[in-house]
């Protein structure tokens, strides 16, 4: 007789399997030649897009205009940003991402497709596909949606 685990449990899990394939893709990163990325830099340098402004950014990701600007300057100090003047408006500085932060999204993207298959050959395709399914039922739709408050920040 099989009783359900306690409901904090659920959480948990999904927590850590988010955690295990995070920490997967930043030591797959630091093995192709980006050892400083950390977690929260790939949500950061998504959000950047094709430019963005530390308010525009800080907006995205639900921390202060100086929070984002502190990342800004930690990816810039790493070569993942540049930050220029917006010919529009001279008093806005324009954040974009440099060749060595594309290099690091188009490398996290193809790790993830890596990834991805490692839990597929571990526990079946089409129970991945029916788990990515059902999260697709009980989450919402805009799945890359960051400005939730708190959980960014500590940037």
């Amino acid at each position: 007789m099989s009783s359900d685990p306690p409901g904090f449990e659920l959480p948990l899990r999904l927590l850590m399997g988010f955690r295990v394939i995070i920490d997967e893709l930043n030591a797959e990163l630091a093995r192709q030649g980006h050892p400083h990325t950390r977690p929260m830099y790939g949500f950061v340098m998504q959000s950047i897009g094709n430019g963005t402004t530390a308010v525009e950014l800080g907006r995205t990701l639900g921390v202060s205009k100086q929070a984002a600007g502190k990342t800004i300057e930690t990816l810039e100090r790493l070569g993942y940003v540049e930050r220029s003047v917006d010919p529009q408006d001279t008093r806005r500085k324009i954040v974009r991402l440099t060749p060595w932060g594309i290099d690091a999204l188009t490398r996290s993207a193809r790790i993830f497709d890596q990834l991805r298959q490692q839990w597929a050959d571990r526990l079946g395709a089409d129970r991945l596909r029916a788990l990515e399914s059902d999260l697709r039922k009980v989450t919402p739709p805009d799945f890359f949606r960051l400005d939730l408050p708190g959980w960014f920040g500590t940037i």
